[in-house]
């Protein structure tokens, strides 16, 4: 295939020479070309990987044999001796897990250490291959991961399929492709004053680190800092929600699997699952170097006390209230499309995203033709398990939901679809909320600036046009995480708008794309602090080494040697002053002229000590012939 190519764009240019009327290319030329272009194969032959990925297989969970419907499916509460598993969709009892104990996370911790000792030497290409095993195995099984992440979280197939596998399969290709490149070591610029040193930068694992992680995308959300821990070199510990802890075993294991496949320790990876009084015990641990945290702010502000004894770093994803801005200079001709992402946008995952829309703020020009289009396509949405918008994971947040929507109707604004929970008749035990349209909501409403996290659209009219009224009301809340903004690349105001929206990601014209090509993942202000994903996500889990070293020493014998008047003991306080200034001078001073008188005052102000700096330097020696 490589030769193939080869010769084909070798006559490629011999035809583009003729063309151009230049002469043929004498053989001689030729055979050079050929010549270079067979050793530049065998040197790509010789270097490439060429690791073909290992099948292995994991054993799916099972759900008990008799199918069984809970009248009230909840959780058991917390110190209850098992965590109640079923199906939020349906009902169905999926089964009982063990709550982890001290004892259990102590064990995890302690066999994640161990084995990383023996991971952190593997070279990129070990953990690359690694990876591109669980790749296999995610493509391979794509089907059966989004059935028992629908299981366990209600979600619909389409849904898992977009927020499970589309996401986890770019995340494990991007770092197979590009997370070398983000972890090697870089050289980083000297100094004219030390310009015979050699800068480098070093990214060395931390050890183990734990990744506490929300039920929303049980396999995504859990696999994902899995693959970064594998690729940085790290061991991780993953606190799997209690929601979803009926499949968080077997999506673990899929990691675990790739690990054994190439006969790496499995212990690399562990996962447990807690009830919260037990979740400080991770937060806090010794063993654990790095914490990556994705939930809710009240959660986050035990996290981070917890984790601030033990001095561990800790990365906030908070969710947001993310604002898609519309404005007037979207076309007609664009305006469909832009109705269909806001629609998946809003209600993908039942609105259970935290990149999902939760508002969208519009221009007066376009506002109400947005409503129009959007109020019958809300209503005809269906709810189900195999229909448009799945369940939610429990009715725990139905009356504060049905709370919202009912004080923003009070205060002005206009329900046009939804607003109350939802008695299915298949599945009465499931958890559905009607997917709700709520146009003409204002600032000051509380729906505007709670997470309403759930299939709720809220329609924001802005004062006006200009991108100041816009991102006035878009910048509210006291969220910061994502945000989409759609407008004619021609209007000026869609540049405003970017840049002034207050957000850690912005797609433009697109929704949640940024994610999608693994950019860095985080937000600012309410939404938490620090960045997953990307090059910043790998390397956040390591230790930043910075190591500064002699360039030329072991030939030339170029090193620091402390100047004459500078040694201790300091004799003219004054000149050896005005020395260090002409220092600075020749390395810092603005302009030649500056850097000259620099030089001069470093001349004048070191020749009066050169005679004491002989009389020590004889005394030395002196002092060494007498010992020998």
């Amino acid at each position: 295939m490589v030769a193939e190519t080869a010769v084909s764009l070798l006559e490629q240019l011999r035809f583009a020479i003729q063309d151009l009327g230049f002469v043929q290319a004498p053989e001689l030329v030729w055979t050079l070309l050929w010549t270079s272009l067979g050793a530049l194969a065998l040197v790509y032959l010789a270097f490439r990987e060429n690791d073909k990925p290992i099948r292995y297989t994991v054993p799916s969970p099972t759900t008990p044999d008799a199918v069984e419907i809970l009248d009230q499916p909840t959780l058991k509460v917390s110190g209850s001796t098992a965590i109640q598993c079923y199906a939020p969709a349906t009902g169905q009892l999926l089964g009982l897990v063990n709550p982890s104990t001290p004892a259990t996370i102590d064990r995890a911790v302690e066999q994640a250490r161990a084995a990383q000792t023996r991971w952190a030497k593997t070279t990129f290409r070990q953990r690359r291959a690694v990876l591109r095993s669980m790749l296999q195995y995610v493509l391979d099984n794509q089907e059966e991961i989004c059935r028992v992440a629908c299981l366990d979280s209600g979600k619909t197939m389409v849904d898992a399929q977009l927020g499970e596998i589309l996401v986890t399969v770019e995340k494990l290709q991007w770092t197979i492709k590009h997370g070398e490149k983000a972890l090697r070591p870089s050289r980083r610029p000297t100094n004219l004053l030390l310009a015979y040193k050699r800068n480098t930068v070093f990214y060395e694992p931390l050890g183990v680190v734990a990744a506490l992680v929300s039920w929303n995308y049980p396999f995504h959300n859990l696999i994902g800092p899995v693959i970064s821990a594998l690729f940085s070199g790290n061991g991780i510990v993953v606190k799997a929600s209690e929601q979803t802890a009926w499949c968080s075993s077997y999506f673990v294991n899929i990691a675990r699997g790739a690990l054994v496949a190439h006969s790496h320790d499995p212990s690399l990876v562990q996962t447990v699952v807690c009830w919260p009084e037990t979740a400080g015990h991770i937060t806090c641990h010794p063993g654990i170097s790095h914490i990556t945290f994705i939930g809710s702010r009240p959660v986050c502000h035990k996290v981070a006390a917890s984790a601030a004894k033990a001095l561990i770093p800790v990365v906030a994803e908070l969710g947001g209230k993310d604002a898609s801005i519309i404005l007037d200079s979207v076309s007609p001709r664009d305006l469909p499309r832009v109705i269909e992402i806001l629609l998946r946008g809003s209600f993908q995952a039942s609105g259970q995203n935290c990149i999902g829309i939760e508002r969208i703020v519009a221009a007066p020009a376009i506002y109400d033709w947005l409503v129009s289009l959007l109020e019958p396509r809300v209503r005809a949405l269906r709810l189900g398990p195999s229909a448009d918008v799945g369940a939610m994971i429990s009715d725990a947040s139905f009356p504060r939901l049905e709370a919202l929507i009912a004080d923003a109707v009070q205060h002005g604004a206009r329900l046009l679809a939804g607003g109350t929970r939802f008695a299915h008749p298949d599945h009465p035990s499931g958890h559905y909320f009607s997917p709700t349209l709520l146009a003409d909501v204002t600032p000051d409403m509380a729906i505007a600036r709670e997470e309403c996290f759930a299939p709720v659209m809220v329609l924001q009219r802005a004062p006006s046009g200009l991108a100041e009224s816009l991102l006035a009301v878009a910048n509210a809340p006291p969220f910061g995480l994502g945000s989409s903004v759609f407008g004619s690349e021609s209007d000026p105001r869609l540049a405003q708008v970017v840049r002034g929206v207050r957000a850690g990601m912005v797609a433009v014209n697109d929704f949640g794309v940024t994610y999608a090509v693994q950019m860095p993942f985080g937000g600012v202000a309410g939404s938490g602090y620090g960045r997953f994903a990307g090059e910043e996500g790998l390397r956040g889990l390591c230790n930043v080494k910075a190591v500064c070293e002699d360039r030329w020493g072991p030939w030339l014998g170029v090193r620091t040697a402390i100047p004459p008047p500078m040694r201790y003991p300091v004799g003219d306080q004054e000149r050896s002053w005005r020395f260090a200034r002409g220092v600075v001078e020749v390395g810092y001073g603005i302009g030649l002229v500056r850097k000259i008188g620099g030089v001069l005052g470093i001349m004048r102000n070191s020749w009066h000590v050169w005679g004491g700096c002989d009389d020590l330097e004889h005394g030395v020696q002196a002092h060494v012939s007498n010992n020998t």
